[in-house]
C-alpha cells in the first residue's frame, strides 16, 4: 500500500512540474541571423493543450495541442497570400523553460522559451 502511494505521489509531482499554462516568450532565430520575439500563451487541461502564438506578424491559434508528461506538441497554421503553411512545434518542459524544436518543412530550428513573470 505504501509503495502504491509513493508511486502515485511521484506521478502527481511529474504532472504538476510539466504544467505549461501561462505565457512564455522566446527569441526565435530567423533569416539572416535576426531574431523575432514570440509569445506563447498556453492553457493545458489534462493531455490537451490550447493557446496562441503571437509575434510581430500577429497572433495565431494553435491546433493539435498535446501534453505528454514533460513533452508538448502543437501545430501553428498560417496563411500568406492564400498559401497555407504549417509550423510543427515539439518541446520539453524544464522548470521555467521549454526547449523547442520548430519545423516548417524546410528544416528544424531550435530555441528556448522562458516563462513570463
Amino acid at each position: 500500500m505504501l509503495l502504491a502511494f509513493m508511486a502515485l505521489l511521484c506521478f502527481t509531482f511529474v504532472a504538476a512540474a510539466a504544467d505549461v499554462s501561462g505565457k512564455w516568450t522566446a527569441e526565435i532565430p530567423g533569416r539572416g541571423g535576426n531574431t523575432q520575439t514570440t509569445t506563447f500563451t498556453f492553457k493545458a487541461s489534462g493531455a490537451k493543450l490550447d493557446g496562441t502564438v503571437a509575434n510581430q506578424r500577429g497572433e495565431n491559434p494553435i491546433a493539435e495541442g498535446k501534453v505528454d508528461g514533460d513533452k508538448i506538441s502543437f501545430v501553428q497554421v498560417m496563411n500568406f497570400n492564400g498559401n497555407e503553411m504549417k509550423m510543427t512545434y515539439t518541446g520539453v518542459v524544464k522548470g521555467d523553460s521549454i526547449e523547442f524544436t520548430r519545423d516548417n518543412g524546410r528544416g528544424p530550428a531550435t530555441f528556448t522559451a522562458k516563462k513570463a513573470q
